[in-house]
């Protein structure tokens, strides 16, 4: 049967729908609102999605997003470059970054690893951050993948190849709950769990 949706509407919800966690009920509630917008508004939030596509990189250095690449974590030489924090994605940067808990250097890997998806080591930042080691000259890698059966086992490759290099590969303590997003702590969660990690076996 024949959608009585109008085609522009129609690929409007199907693009909408196409965003992480966006169905096709709230992608046509989504084009149903622009509908009704001003017509600046909309061409505000236009500008706003090709401004993001076209001004912001992801960081060569550590995967991080920025509109300067390498991005300004990077280029801040106050920050001790010792000690690096690897996290899963930029969010979790954020995250940290907002309650100013960790005040050194990422990794971003932009996943864990999922045998069981087809993820493996050489699908996500792992290379880079080994690429990294020398060069900065960094003693120590503070793993905060996200307390998850993928994180952990993420966390335990990152020991066995690290470790062997004469790394200390330290785990964020258990102060976020299991199954939880780094994104989603709060700031004295984060803290203790930076303060209180453990070495890696």
């Amino acid at each position: 049967m024949a959608s009585s949706l109008p085609p522009a509407v129609i690929a409007l919800q199907t693009e909408l729908s196409r965003m992480p966690g966006v169905g096709k009920k709230s992608a046509l509630r989504m084009a149903m609102h622009l509908l009704k917008s001003q017509r600046d508004d909309v061409a505000r939030l236009a500008r706003a999605v090709i401004d993001v596509k076209d001004k912001v990189k992801i960081c060569s250095t550590c995967g991080f997003i920025s509109d300067t690449d390498p991005c300004h974590i990077c280029n801040d030489r106050k920050r001790p470059g010792k000690v690096v924090c690897v996290v899963e994605q930029p969010t979790d940067v954020i995250a940290l970054e907002k309650g100013g808990v960790f005040p050194g250097k990422y990794h971003v890997l932009g996943g864990v690893l999922a045998p069981l998806e087809g993820v493996g080591p050489e699908d996500i930042n792992i290379s880079g951050l080994v690429a990294r080691l020398e060069p900065e000259g960094i003693e120590e890698i503070i793993v905060a993948t996200n307390p998850t059966p993928e994180g952990e086992q993420t966390a335990y490759y990152l020991s066995r190849i690290l470790q062997p290099k004469g790394i200390n590969v330290t785990r964020i303590a258990r102060g976020i709950p299991v199954g939880a997003d780094l994104e989603n702590a709060d700031d004295l969660t984060l803290t203790r769990a930076l303060e209180g990690r453990v070495k890696l076996d």
